[in-house]
């Protein structure tokens, strides 16, 4: 984690898939890196772990994060997601995208995902604030009605919405 360990760093729970969404989730952010990987040793709770990666140290665009590789045990759920403002709609499209690629696409509403590792996103357009308290309580509720339709968010829609 460049040397600094921070107060509060997110640890994700994987079976074995901590390198691999790393490195997914590194691709698709800017300003992202994978800063360290830990590997199992011979005396590792499980001897088919061994020379596969312990903790990966990651960071999403200044974000840090750990993930383990701690076994089956324990799975995510969307008790917990990470939010995604994106500023327009080429944005939302390329996180939406790559994140919801190999997903559960049952678990995709209102700009909600689950991706193919079962962390659970939300890609939210920052547009999407301005509509809802715009201040006017017809448009705000064409504008949550059009929502609620969606999987991924679609901006122009939901200004149609808005004007009405």
């Amino acid at each position: 984690m460049s040397g600094k360990i921070r107060k509060i760093t997110p640890n994700l729970w994987f079976d074995f898939q901590a390198e691999e969404a790393a490195k997914l989730y590194t691709s698709l952010f800017q300003d992202s890196r994978i800063n360290r990987v830990t590997r199992y040793g011979k005396e590792s709770y499980d001897p088919t772990s061994e020379g596969k990666a312990m903790t990966v140290e990651f960071e999403l665009d200044g974000q840090y994060f750990i993930a383990l590789n701690g076994g089956p045990e324990f799975k995510f759920t969307e008790a917990i997601s990470f939010v995604v403002h994106c500023e327009d709609q080429a944005e939302v499209d390329h996180f939406w995208n790559g994140l919801s690629e190999g997903g559960d696409e049952k678990a995709q509403q209102c700009g909600w995902l689950k991706d193919r590792f079962g962390v659970s996103w939300q890609i939210v357009p920052t547009k999407l604030n301005e509509l809802l308290a715009g201040g006017d309580p017809d448009r705000a509720g064409r504008v949550m009605k059009a929502l609620l339709q969606m999987h991924k968010i679609d901006i122009a829609e939901l200004e149609r919405a808005y004007e009405g």
